[in-house]
């Protein structure tokens, strides 16, 4: 018997989970010299999380440690039960080693047991709907490797747009070069990004204005949805809710029968793209192809 989980970073919806009876690792972040642990919007506040950010205060994300990790799964285990842990990219985050040296001690306590883990190659709802689609599965009864069967080719089709309203955000997360940034945030342009098959940053174009790029945004889902039927499409924003609203009604202005859910991007993922970043997740015939790999 497995049980999947899943982390806080997917960023589903804390109802959606509970829906999906799935358990989750919380990742932290730090701002106003305090430590917090993203719930999946539970009891989040959001509104000070931003206002602090646009006042000038730096977030902050870290990797867990092992004994976090080893704390998370050690009961799983003791009840006899393995793990299928669908998680967020590996490339984005160091904490991935951390989860290699909790899962190697473990072993040696439970080898009987085992944690699979399967990297979406993607965050924020670009990992959830991968997570949301796995749990459905295992809900009809799906085995792990019939889960996983589907993952391996259903990942290469979850498309990730996203622009920034600041590159220094990014640029301060190790994102961006700082000539790259400032020259951008000079010049007013909107990289648009998306996550390349490794799982890393990567830029597919840069647009001139913030009307151009919530445009793009939408014909992007309007020219490549598929499946509409069946998937979700979310659109994200880092508290610019109108301009998401914007978005939403361009897509379904031409694709009115789009199952569109908007979310506000959580604290962990706003420290690192900013206040003012707009998004869309959805399922397409493949993942978008990047012109380079990092901006």
């Amino acid at each position: 018997m497995s049980v999947l989980i899943c982390d806080s970073n997917c960023e589903l919806w804390y109802t959606r989970v509970n829906e999906l009876g799935l358990d989750y690792i919380s990742m932290p972040y730090f701002i106003g010299g305090k430590e917090y642990f993203y719930d999946m919007g539970e009891k989040t506040d959001f509104r000070s999380f931003y206002d602090t950010v646009r006042g000038g205060e730096i977030p902050k994300t870290q990797a867990l440690n092992p004994e976090d990790y080893k704390n998370f799964l050690t009961p799983y285990f003791e009840r006899g039960e393995d793990v299928l842990y669908i998680s967020f990219s590996h490339a984005m985050s160091g904490t991935f080693q951390s989860l290699k040296l909790a899962l190697d001690e473990l072993h040696e306590r439970f080898p009987a047991r085992q944690c699979r883990v399967f990297d979406t190659n993607s965050i924020s709802l670009g990992a959830g709907i991968q997570v949301e689609q796995a749990a459905l599965l295992k809900q009809q009864g799906a085995s792990d490797e019939e889960i996983l069967s589907f993952l391996n080719d259903f990942t290469n089709r979850v498309c990730v747009y996203f622009v920034v309203d600041d590159l220094m955000h990014l640029k301060r997360g190790g994102r961006c070069s700082d000539l790259a940034a400032i020259a951008g945030t000079l010049l007013g342009l909107k990289p648009m990004l998306t996550f390349n098959a490794e799982g890393g940053l990567s830029v597919l174009s840069k647009i001139g204005g913030r009307k151009r790029a919530i445009t793009t945004l939408a014909n992007n889902v309007i020219e490549q949805l598929r499946d509409e039927d069946r998937f979700p499409v979310y659109v994200v924003d880092a508290d610019c809710g109108e301009e998401g609203d914007k978005l939403r009604d361009l897509i379904l202005a031409k694709r009115p029968n789009a199952n569109i859910i908007r979310q506000i991007v959580g604290p962990v993922i706003g420290s690192h793209c900013g206040p003012g970043t707009l998004g869309v997740i959805f399922v397409g015939d493949k993942r978008p192809i990047p012109l380079a790999k990092q901006a």
